[in-house]
């Protein structure tokens, strides 16, 4: 009988490279498209250097690479500097740049996200005003940010460092300014808000900061929470720092605290309320302030350099009415000659009744488990005010 096994049927060996051949297909478009996109980052990049210099922000690079392949697109720039320039040719022609220069920085966009930039910056800094030497060192361990929304106004941003110090240069000295452990600042468009009319939103978180030259409070290790939105901006061109307040002030901007927290030591701060500017430049507002561990901080408000200086009138006025400023200090004065010393326990226990002025003010509140007084922190023309007491002074903007 014969045998009916039919043979095997071959595939075709070409159904077999099909994949592969595929494959190979989309690693060559994709490369072809990734080289493409490398050399537009340089178009890009350039046209977006010129549109900022016409808005007076010089970027430049004393090298720039393009690498990342296959699925990133990396921009990294060598001597990098910035240079805050006027945007008119007769200001430009006065007043020379601001200019900041660093060591590198290194640009990702995802190659399906490129609107999405991150980016690292290599210490440190240094920043030189009018065309002199640097008058600013600016350094940090680890620096980087993102920012969402270019080559148009930015949507949203973010920078954070870690380690940040702040250094005064006077030629081979260095003088600290401001250190902390970390510091992190977050901007947004608020939502409904227009281009034209630009309310932004921002968070500033520190941890472990200080602040020299400021006020003795500020030295000593704080750390913070602020969230605040921000109105009155009209563009985002770059202007000296004067004529930006005096443009807030002249359309009414106002800094609303949405929220602050400040913690040093045993001191717990909250504070919500809004701030503006007077016609002459300085702080006016009021904060609606609660604080616990207030007591901690009276001596560092220099209630007895006031008294060594003499009351002023105006306050007496308001504590004290019928009693003279001269009379304070006069007294003072006899009870050093009748008992030495005596003045000095005076002035000394002086903070004990401030504090217990201060505590009067104001109700009774509860911050975080602890006890705690809430009051209202007044800014008139740049005046501080702690009700009645005037406790410091903050220079004019502009």
């Amino acid at each position: 009988m014969p045998d009916m096994t039919l043979a095997p049927r071959r595939r075709p060996l070409w159904r077999l490279f099909i994949m592969p051949a595929l494959l190979v297909v989309a690693a060559v478009a994709w490369s072809g498209f990734w080289f493409f996109a490398a050399s537009q980052v340089e178009v890009k990049v350039d046209a977006w250097r010129a549109q900022e210099a016409a808005s007076g922000r010089v970027y430049d690079c004393a090298k720039r690479s393009v690498a990342g392949f296959p699925f990133r697109l990396e921009v990294r720039c060598s001597g990098a500097s910035v240079s805050l320039r006027a945007q008119t040719a007769e200001r430009a022609a006065t007043q020379a740049p601001v200019t900041a220069s660093l060591g590198e920085i290194l640009v990702v966009a995802q190659i399906w996200d490129p609107k999405l930039l991150i980016a690292e910056f290599t210490a440190p800094a240094t920043i030189s005003d009018r065309g002199g030497p640097p008058a600013m060192m600016v350094n940090w361990s680890k620096a980087r940010s993102s920012v969402v929304g270019l080559p148009a106004v930015p949507q949203r941003a973010t920078i954070v460092f870690d380690d940040p110090s702040i250094d005064r240069v006077n030629g081979p000295v260095q003088t600290p300014l401001a250190r902390a452990r970390l510091a992190e600042l977050h901007g947004r468009l608020a939502e409904g808000s227009t281009q034209d009319r630009p309310v932004i939103e921002t968070v500033l978180k520190i941890e472990q900061g200080s602040l020299q030259e400021l006020h003795p409070l500020l030295a000593a290790p704080f750390d913070a929470d602020v969230r605040t939105l921000l109105s009155g901006l009209k563009d985002f061109a770059p202007k000296p720092w004067p004529e930006r307040f005096r443009e807030l002030q002249a359309a009414g901007g106002r800094v609303e605290i949405v929220q602050s927290r400040i913690a040093q030591g045993d001191l717990i701060a909250l504070a919500t309320g809004t701030l503006g500017l007077s016609a002459g430049g300085r702080l006016d507002g009021e904060l609606q302030m609660t604080v616990a561990g207030i007591e901690k901080v009276i001596p560092a408000l220099g209630i007895e350099k006031m008294l060594e200086e003499g009351v002023p009138q105006a306050t007496l006025d308001r504590v004290a009415p019928g009693v003279k400023s001269q009379d304070v200090t006069n007294l003072l004065g006899a009870l050093d000659r009748a008992i030495p010393g005596l003045g000095r326990v005076v002035k000394q226990n002086a903070n004990v009744g401030v504090t217990a002025g201060i505590n009067a003010l104001g109700k009774e509140a509860v911050l975080e488990g602890k006890k705690a007084r809430a009051f209202p922190l007044r800014f008139v023309d740049g005046a501080v005010f702690f009700g009645p007491l005037k406790v410091g002074q903050v220079p004019p903007l502009f």
